[in-house]
């Protein structure tokens, strides 16, 4: 926590160090999924390129990569700013998060792919279990 020790005298605490464990955790979990939108991102832009059309629907692969890349680069720029003790990360976590549980919802019902369904919604639970910790909280409203 942001908490000054005597033998500080006058030295601001390292953001880095001050940062709880739970929070720390939260821009790990959310540096990943960011990362691993970006990474889609990029995918969908090379099949894009290379010519790739759904036969059944009309849906843009350069429209889908755009918004693969802002979502996650946000979701990625979030997670490494709780990492480096950056506060306005907490709000764009949360509501990635939150939103991601919908998605986890949707793979485990809706595709009947329970197990990954189910692995979605116990990551981003632990980012949100983490985030809405006492320490994080108190962390958060220093």
């Amino acid at each position: 926590m942001n908490v000054r020790r005597p033998e500080d005298r006058g030295v601001p605490a390292d953001p880095r160090t001050a940062i709880p464990t739970p929070v720390r955790l939260a821009g790990w979990i959310a540096s990943a999924q960011g990362l691993i939108g970006v990474g889609i991102a990029v995918a969908l832009f090379v099949r894009a390129l290379g010519g790739h059309r759904e036969e059944t629907v009309v849906i843009s692969g350069y429209g889908t990569a755009v918004w693969f890349a802002i979502l996650g680069g946000g979701l990625l720029a979030a997670g490494i700013g709780l990492l480096r003790g950056r506060r306005w990360g907490r709000g764009l976590v949360v509501i990635a998060e939150l939103l991601l549980l919908f998605v986890a919802w949707y793979v485990g019902v809706g595709s009947g792919q329970y197990l990954a369904g189910v692995v979605l919604a116990v990551v981003c639970a632990t980012a949100l279990v983490s985030l809405f910790r006492r320490d994080a909280v108190e962390w958060y409203a220093v």
